[in-house]
């Protein structure tokens, strides 16, 4: 049977950030996506595709809604599910008092299997149909989440955390075993179903030498795996990689020597980045994941996300709610956190830039353009809806919203979970909010 979705639909056709927002903006205010397979077939009218369709067409019209391309998270770790809002410490304190022991609880795959289940149903419910997500050690917690993952058909990134040092002995792998166990989880999942394994190092200071030349090895032999890890997002971290590797000129400059910057590889954070490094994220096409909630939350810092993507050298940059130190999973919620983030480096985020950071942005930040991040023929057929009428107070002040960019800026605002009235994943409808 054909199915369709019909009602509002925004997708971005160009980068917000360098050129004007409504060049780069594709509205239909009635249209229509059809969806065969899993993927889009076709996008236009509502008018003039409605007539096309078989007699027995499932047409899902969402009327007072806005729909858009699925939300993509590019950085979270869905083991710190159970410890977001902890109190109290910067980075290393906090990785120590709450990260290490939480994780050390994935030793058992049922536990795992409990919270990448609920992981996976809270990320749909906010609207996130693609993430890349930190696992644990435990090779078995990779298994857990695409598993998850797997129960929807949604497109999710995901790696086992290598670390061999600096963490409690329970979390502690080898180079050897980072690299052996990293090689068979990819040779089990990347490219099964819509899976992708990530190389990851959990940042370099947990990493030896020896480790992070274990993993660029595998890098070269799998150039188009995922790399994911963190970067400059504490300055006691920043201090810490220059005492441990003091031979190098900079924290990106130890990735770098190691093989790790790539094109589809992403770093958490960056926020304390000199213009050296900008440069060498930009010509190898490595990403940046901001993280906002995140570095408001752990006191980390401010990332100018302006400076990130100045036209002379734009770096990719995707949103992230790197759950657990992230407080929410909502892209809006996120979204309004790195608008203030913007605020505070003297830049006034658009709403274009901003849902475009959650989309398409991510979704190039992640190298999954050509599969997901916008409503268009071939792509995969992932998308949210928004409820214009989700809460009163919603509802009163789109009222008065006299543009398509006042809307989606009042969205991200005062939008949240109970926004989201329903997720597709692969052509299908996998949530529905309640009393939608």
């Amino acid at each position: 049977m054909t199915t369709a979705m019909r009602g509002a639909m925004l997708s971005f056709r160009g980068d917000p950030f360098l050129n004007e927002g409504d060049d780069c903006l594709d509205y239909r205010p009635d249209g229509l996506a059809i969806f065969a397979d899993g993927r889009i077939q076709a996008v236009g009218a509502a008018a003039d595709l409605l007539p096309t369709l078989p007699a027995d067409a499932d047409v899902h019209h969402y009327r007072d809604s806005l729909i858009l391309p699925g939300f993509i998270d590019c950085h979270t770790h869905y083991p710190q599910l159970e410890m977001m809002g902890a109190f109290g410490e910067q980075l290393i304190d906090w990785l120590n008092t709450y990260t290490f022991p939480v994780e050390q609880g994935f030793a058992d795959r049922r536990h795992a299997d409990d919270v990448a289940s609920l992981f996976v149903r809270q990320l749909l419910q906010n609207g996130v149909t693609t993430a890349a997500v930190f696992a644990t050690v435990h090779p078995h917690s990779v298994d857990a989440l695409l598993d998850a993952a797997a129960a929807f058909d949604m497109r999710m990134i995901a790696g086992k955390v290598c670390m061999d040092r600096h963490a409690p002995p329970a979390l502690l792998d080898t180079p050897q075993r980072a690299y052996d166990e990293s090689r068979a989880l990819m040779e089990k999942w990347h490219g099964r179903g819509r899976a992708e394994y990530a190389l990851t190092p959990r940042f370099a200071p947990t990493s030896s030498p020896e480790q992070l030349e274990a993993l660029g090895a595998l890098a070269r032999e799998f150039p188009d795996v995922p790399i994911q890890s963190h970067l400059a997002e504490n300055m006691a971290e920043v201090e810490w990689v220059r005492r441990l590797f003091h031979e190098h000129a900079s924290y990106t400059a130890v990735y770098e020597h190691f093989g790790l910057l790539r094109e589809r590889a992403i770093y958490g954070h960056g926020i304390h980045l000199g213009e050296d490094e900008l440069e060498r994220l930009y010509d190898s096409g490595s990403a940046i994941a901001h993280c906002p909630t995140s570095n408001f939350f752990l006191g980390s810092g401010v990332f100018n996300l302006r400076r990130a993507r100045a036209a002379r050298r734009p770096v990719r940059v995707g949103l992230s709610s790197d759950v657990g130190a992230g407080t929410s999973l909502s892209p809006l919620v996120t979204l309004n956190e790195a608008y203030k983030a913007a605020q505070a480096c003297g830049f006034a985020l658009s709403s274009a830039q901003a849902f475009y950071l959650a989309t398409r942005g991510a979704a190039e930040a992640l190298g999954l353009e050509r599969r997901v991040g916008g409503i268009a023929a071939g792509l995969e057929a992932d998308l949210v809806v928004l409820d214009l009428k989700a809460t009163a107070l919603l509802e009163f002040r789109l009222r008065h919203a006299e543009s398509l960019a006042e809307m989606l800026f009042v969205l991200m605002t005062l939008g949240d979970d109970r926004t989201v009235a329903a997720t597709w994943v692969a052509g299908r409808e996998v949530y529905r909010r309640p009393e939608a």
